[in-house]
C-alpha cells in the first residue's frame, strides 16, 4: 500500500510549543517508519496567528510582551521561559529567549505559503522557526524575511515582490478560517486524515501510534 496518510499542522511561527512539536513529530514519523507496516506521510503546515496584535517591531524583551498579554509579572514568566527552554533542549533545541524578537507574524506566515507553492515548505517553517527561537534573527520584516528565503533557494527579489504585496495573505487568512471552523483555539493542533486530532506537543510515542492505527484502518478499508 503506497497511499499517503497526511497530517495537516496549524501552527504559529512565535510558539514556542509548535517548534516543539515539530521535533516530537518528527520522531513519530521516524518511529513509524522504522515499523512494519509504514506507508509514506504527507505533512502540510497551517496557519494560526496565537497574537495577530503584535506590533513588527515591539519594544521588548520576550518576557515583557509575556507578562503584558498574560496580565503576569516578570517574577512569574520567568520560570515559565526556562521550562520550556528546558523542554527544548530535551528535543535539541537551543532556545534563546535573551535575544529573541518578538514580532507580528503574518508576513512569515505567508512566506511560509509562497515556499509551499514552490515545494519548500517544510524548509521555510524550520528555516523560520530556528531564526526565531535559536538564532534572535527577526521574522517579521520584508527585507530580513527574504534573506532567510534565500537561504533555503528561493528567489529574495520574487519574495520582497510577493510579501509586499500580500499576494498569499488570503491562503494565511482561510487557514485561520479553517482553525475557527474545526474549533482549533490552541497549537500546534495536529489533523490526520482530517478525522483525529492531536493537541499541543505530544510524545513522539503518541504520534506514532497514531498513525499506525491509520495505517492499520487503510489496509481493512482496502482488503
Amino acid at each position: 500500500m503506497s497511499e499517503a496518510i497526511k497530517i495537516d499542522i496549524w501552527s504559529d511561527i512565535a510558539c514556542p510549543w509548535c517548534y516543539i512539536g515539530k521535533r516530537k513529530l518528527e520522531d513519530g514519523l521516524a518511529q513509524f517508519a522504522a515499523g512494519d507496516h509504514s506507508v509514506p506521510v504527507e505533512v502540510e503546515y497551517h496557519s494560526f496567528e496565537l497574537s495577530p496584535d503584535t506590533p513588527v517591531d515591539f519594544d521588548g524583551s520576550a518576557a515583557d510582551f509575556l507578562a503584558g498579554h498574560k496580565g503576569m509579572s516578570l517574577a512569574q514568566v520567568e520560570p515559565m521561559l526556562a521550562r520550556v527552554t528546558g523542554i527544548a533542549a530535551d528535543v535539541g533545541l537551543d532556545y534563546d529567549y535573551d535575544n529573541l524578537k518578538h514580532t507580528n507574524t503574518v508576513k512569515a506566515h505567508q512566506l511560509v505559503h509562497y515556499a509551499k507553492a514552490r515545494g519548500l515548505q517544510l524548509e521555510a517553517k524550520e528555516r523560520l522557526l530556528k531564526a526565531y527561537f535559536v538564532e534572535g534573527k527577526h521574522v517579521g520584516r520584508i527585507e530580513d524575511l527574504a534573506d532567510l528565503a534565500a537561504e533555503i533557494g528561493l528567489d529574495r527579489d520574487d519574495v520582497v515582490r510577493s510579501l509586499t504585496a500580500d499576494e498569499y495573505l488570503k491562503d494565511v487568512r482561510d487557514d485561520q478560517n479553517q482553525a475557527i471552523q474545526l474549533g482549533i483555539q490552541g497549537v500546534p493542533f495536529f489533523v490526520i486524515e482530517g478525522k483525529y486530532g492531536i493537541s499541543g506537543a505530544q510524545d513522539a510515542s503518541v504520534f506514532a501510534q497514531a498513525l499506525r492505527q491509520v495505517a492499520d484502518e487503510k489496509v481493512e478499508v482496502g482488503s
